[in-house]
C-alpha cells in the first residue's frame, strides 16, 4: 500500500512517501493559490499511484484548517484520507536535520517534506 504524507501549512505543504515500512520525504508545494495546492496534490496521488493520504493535525486553529483540507482532499480524489497527530514534527525535523549535518539551505527548502516524514513514519510505527 502507498502511502502519502501530508504537513499541511497556509504557505507551503511537506509531502512524504511510503510504500512499506519506511516513509521518506518527497517534495515541498509552495503556493498561494488553494486550487493551485489541491491540483498539486492530485497529480502527485495519480502519479505516484497513491492508496491512502495520512495529513498531519495539530491543536487549535490550524489543526481544523489540517482537518478541513483532508476532507476536501477526500471529497474530490475519492482516496482514503486519515489525520494523524503532527506536534512537534517540525522542532523534530529541524533537530535530526542539523543533527545529521544537512545544511541550513537544503533544510530550510526541505523542512515541510521531513516533518511529513517523520508524521508518516509515527503513523506508519502506531500500526505495527
Amino acid at each position: 500500500m502507498k502511502i502519502l504524507g501530508i504537513d499541511y501549512g497556509k504557505s507551503k505543504v511537506g509531502l512524504s512517501l511510503a510504500d512499506g515500512p519506511l516513509a521518506e520525504p518527497l517534495k515541498v508545494i509552495r503556493y498561494k493559490d488553494p486550487g493551485i495546492l489541491r491540483q498539486g496534490i492530485e497529480r502527485v496521488i495519480k502519479e505516484e499511484r497513491i492508496d491512502k493520504v495520512i495529513v498531519g493535525v495539530s491543536e487549535g486553529k490550524m489543526g481544523e484548517e489540517s482537518k478541513k483540507f483532508g476532507l476536501t482532499l477526500s471529497k474530490r480524489s475519492g482516496i482514503t484520507v486519515e489525520t494523524f497527530d503532527e506536534t512537534l514534527t517540525s522542532q523534530d525535523a529541524q533537530r535530526m536535520s542539523v543533527e545529521a549535518g544537512v545544511s541550513r539551505k537544503k533544510r530550510r527548502k526541505m523542512e515541510d517534506a521531513y516533518a511529513a516524514t517523520i508524521m508518516l513514519q509515527n503513523y506508519l510505527d502506531s500500526q505495527s
